[in-house]
C-alpha cells in the first residue's frame, strides 16, 4: 500500500507518520518523522516498525494471520511546528490514536472546557484524541464519543480513530473528505481523502498487491461515520454525526469488555527526523522602520472622481481634473438588475447538474473574503453541490486556513488540498526577493507572486480527475491590479472583459520586460526560474474551458458580503487590519508596503476607485478608508520575512530606499 501513501503526500509533505495496530495481540506502533511520506517510507524507523507489525500479523505465512490496522498521515503544517514529534500525525492521547485533516478553529476554547484534559503538543488535533479518550474512559461508546466530538468543535474535521484496547475503526467526517473501498470476501478495507486517490491506487494493482478487489468506492458524506468492527465480520455500522441522532446502534461501552486493561496493550513509539533547536537567538526587529506619512500621502495630487494618485502608471487627468482610468470606465452593475441578474445567472448553471450524489462544480477557495462568500452562494443559493480546492504554495496563511475550515466544515463540503513543496516554494521566493533587494525595480514584485499561479494548471487536472465540467471562481472585478503589469510599461487594457486578460500584444511586452530585467540582473537566474516559467504559462496560457468568473455575472456588494461572513460563519478577521481583504495572503502585506513606499498607493485606491466609479461608495468614503487600510501590517510583515529567512531590519531599510518621492519622511 505504499503507493497509497505516496498518492496522499500531495495533501502534504512537511511530515509523515503511521499508526499500526494487532488488535487480538494487543501491541501498537506509532512512528512519525519529518519527512514527506515518499522519504519517511525509505527510514530505518518505518522499515524496522513494519517488519515487526508485519511479523506479528503474518506470521511466518503469505497470508495475515492477525487483524491489522494501519492509519498513514501525510501533513501540511498548520500550527505546532513539525520538528517536535507530538506535533505530527498520528497523534496521541490516553489509548487514542487519531489522524485528522482539516483544522478545529475553536481548540483553544476546547482545551478549556475540559481543563481534566492535559495537554502536551500545539496541534490542533490532540484535543480530538484527548476528548475521545475521555469519553471511552467515562463509558460511551465509539459512536457516542464521535458524536460528542463532532458537536463541540467547530471548523473542517475528518478524521479515523482507533483505541489502543478495542478492535474498533471509526471513520467520521463533516466535509466528506473520505473515500473507502471495501472487499468484503478478503475482509480489506482501504480509504483515502480523495476518490481520484483511491482510483488510482485500485487501478494500478496487480495480482501480487494486497488492495480490495471492488467495483466500486464509497463516498462517506458530510455529517456520517462509520464504525468497524475489525475483530469480527468487519461489518460496517453507519452512525449520523448529529447530537440529537438516536444512539441505539451505537456499540456497547467499549472499556466495559473483559481482558482489556489499559496494562494489556503494548505501545511502541519512534520518530525519525530533524529536531530544530527552539527559541535560537536571532536579531530583534526594530518595528520603528515601518513608515507611514499619511499626510504627504493625503496630500498628493488625485483624481476628482476616484482617488487614485498622481504617481499611479499611465494616469492622465483632463482639465477637470478626471483621470483616464474613469473616463474609460464601463460600470459592470449599472444595468444590472439584482434580483434578475441573480436569476440569469443562476439559470445558466442548469446544464451542469448532476443527478448523481457527487460534486457537480469545482470552486477554488482560497478562505479569503470572496472566495469564502461564493460558496456560500454556490451552496446555498445556486443549490449546486461543490467540491472545493485549495492549492497551498507556502503563502496561505493559518487565519486563511482556518477559515476554509469554517465554511467547509458549517456547509458540509469537501476540500480538496494540494500542497506543493512548500519548503522549495519559500525558497524560490527567499532568492527572488533577496536579487530584487539588490536591484529594486516595482515591475518586477509581481515575481514573488508568482509561485501559487499554478492553480490553474491545478483546477483542469482536477477537473480531469473527478469529471467534473464545471468550475467557478470567486474573483472580485472590481480588483482589477493593472498598476502592476503598468509598473513593467505594459499599458493599461480598458477594453478588457475579465480581469486576468492580457491581450498577446501585452504578454509578449510583460514577457519581455521580465526577459530584459533576468539579464540585468543575474541573481533573478536561480533554481525558481523553471517554476516561475511553469507559473507565466499557468496563469496566461493554460487552457480554460467551462468556467465563470461569477461576480462578472452576479453583482458583488462588500457590505452583504461581511455581513454574510461574519453574521453566519465567524468568519475569521485579522487584527492587523480593519479589511476583510487580502487578510488570507501572506504576501500581500510585503508587496502592498513596498508600493505604498514608492508610490504612495496600494491595492486598496484601485479597489475602492472601482467601487466609487460602480456607484457603491463615495469619494470621500473611499479616501478615509484607504488611510486607513493602506498602514503597514507590520506583524504580517514579520510573519513574510521570518518565513521566507530574511532579516526584517535589512529589508524594510532598503525597501524605504524607494521613498524618493518623500512621502514618509
Amino acid at each position: 500500500m505504499s503507493r497509497l501513501y505516496v498518492l496522499s503526500e500531495s495533501r502534504g509533505k512537511e511530515s509523515a507518520g503511521l499508526h499500526a495496530y494487532l488488535p487480538s495481540k494487543r501491541l501498537a506502533w506509532t512512528v512519525k518523522g519529518t519527512q514527506s511520506a515518499a522519504d519517511f517510507l525509505k527510514t530505518d524507523s518505518f522499515r524496522d516498525a513494519m517488519g515487526a507489525v508485519m511479523l506479528g500479523a503474518y506470521g511466518v505465512g503469505a497470508a495475515p494471520q492477525e487483524p491489522l490496522v494501519l492509519l498513514a498521515h501525510s501533513r501540511l503544517v498548520t500550527n505546532g511546528t513539525a520538528a517536535l514529534p507530538q506535533n505530527n500525525q498520528p497523534v496521541r492521547s490516553g489509548r487514542v490514536s487519531v489522524i485528522h485533516n482539516g483544522i478545529v478553529v475553536n481548540v483553544d476554547t476546547l482545551w478549556a472546557a475540559h481543563a481534566e484534559l492535559q495537554r502536551f503538543a500545539e496541534v490542533d488535533t490532540e484535543v480530538l484524541a484527548a476528548m475521545l479518550d475521555a469519553s471511552l474512559r467515562g463509558g460511551a461508546g465509539s459512536a457516542q464519543a464521535t458524536r460528542r466530538i463532532y458537536g463541540a468543535l467547530k471548523g473542517a474535521a475528518s478524521m479515523a480513530w482507533v483505541h489502543d484496547g478495542l478492535p474498533l475503526v471509526t471513520l467520521a467526517t463533516n466535509t466528506g473528505d473520505i473515500y473507502l473501498a471495501m472487499d468484503r470476501q478478503s475482509q480489506m478495507l482501504v480509504f483515502a481523502s480523495e476518490r481520484y486517490i483511491l482510483e488510482q491506487v485500485l487501478r494500478a494493482a496487480g495480482p501480487e498487491d494486497r488492495v480490495p478487489k471492488v467495483d466500486a468506492i464509497e463516498w462517506l458524506s458530510a455529517g456520517n461515520a462509520l464504525c468497524f468492527d475489525v475483530g469480527g465480520a468487519m461489518a460496517p455500522q453507519r452512525h449520523v454525526l448529529a447530537q440529537e441522532a438516536l444512539l441505539a446502534d451505537d456499540p456497547a461501552p467499549p472499556l466495559a469488555e473483559p481482558g482489556l486493561s489499559a496494562a494489556s496493550t503494548v505501545h511502541h513509539d519512534s520518530f525519525t527526523g530533524r529536531v530544530e533547536a527552539i527559541g535560537v537567538l536571532t536579531r530583534l526587529a526594530d518595528e520603528s522602520l515601518v513608515r507611514y506619512g499619511e499626510a504627504s500621502v493625503r496630500a498628493l495630487r488625485r483624481c476628482t472622481r476616484c482617488v487614485l494618485p498622481e504617481t499611479f502608471p499611465f494616469i492622465a487627468f483632463d482639465h477637470g481634473g478626471v483621470c483616464n482610468y474613469c473616463r474609460s470606465y464601463r460600470p459592470r452593475y449599472g444595468g444590472m438588475h439584482p434580483e434578475e441578474t441573480r436569476k440569469s445567472f443562476i439559470a445558466s448553471l442548469e446544464r451542469y447538474r448532476r443527478n448523481t450524489a457527487g460534486p457537480d462544480a469545482i470552486v477554488p477557495f482560497s478562505g479569503g473574503r470572496d472566495s469564502s462568500y461564493g460558496l456560500h452562494l454556490i451552496k446555498k443559493e445556486f443549490g449546486l453541490k461543490p467540491v472545493t480546492f485549495t492549492y497551498d504554495w507556502g503563502m496561505v496563511t493559518d487565519l486563511a486556513r482556518r477559515n476554509v475550515a469554517r465554511l467547509c466544515g458549517q456547509l458540509g463540503i469537501q476540500n480538496i488540498l494540494v500542497s506543493a513543496d512548500i519548503k522549495t516554494k519559500r525558497d524560490n521566493i527567499r532568492k527572488n526577493v533577496s536579487a530584487w533587494l539588490r536591484q529594486p525595480d516595482l515591475g518586477m514584485v509581481p515575481l514573488f507572486m508568482a509561485g501559487d499561479k499554478h492553480f490553474f494548471r491545478v483546477v483542469n487536472e482536477l477537473k480531469r480527475q473527478t469529471g467534473i465540467q464545471l468550475d467557478l471562481w470567486c474573483a472580485n472585478p472590481l480588483e482589477n491590479t493593472d498598476f502592476k503589469s503598468g509598473f513593467c510599461n505594459v499599458s493599461p487594457d480598458f477594453d478588457k472583459k475579465r480581469l486576468d486578460y492580457l491581450t498577446l500584444g501585452r504578454k509578449a511586452r510583460l514577457a519581455g520586460y521580465y526577459a530584459s530585467r533576468f539579464l540585468k540582473n543575474p541573481r533573478y537566474l536561480n533554481s525558481s526560474l523553471q517554476d516561475t516559467f511553469g507559473a507565466f504559462l499557468a496563469y496566461y496560457v493554460e487552457p480554460r474551458h467551462d468556467f465563470y468568473f461569477m461576480f462578472d455575472h452576479f453583482i458583488w456588494n462588500e457590505d452583504e458580503v461581511n455581513r454574510t461572513l461574519l453574521g453566519e460563519y465567524e468568519w475569521e478577521l485579522s487584527p492587523d487590519s480593519p479589511s476583510t481583504w487580502r487578510i488570507g495572503d501572506g504576501t500581500a502585506p510585503f508587496y502592498n508596503y513596498i508600493y505604498m513606499t514608492a508610490r504612495g498607493f496600494t491595492e486598496f485606491d484601485t479597489f475602492r476607485s472601482n467601487q466609487i466609479r460602480e456607484g457603491q461608495i463615495t469619494r470621500e468614503q473611499a479616501m478615509e478608508s484607504i488611510m486607513v487600510e493602506n498602514r503597514p501590517r507590520v506583524p504580517s510583515l514579520r510573519w513574510y520575512l521570518d518565513t521566507i529567512n530574511l532579516d526584517f531590519n535589512d529589508t524594510i531599510r532598503r525597501i524605504n530606499t524607494l521613498d524618493t518621492l518623500g512621502l514618509h519622511r
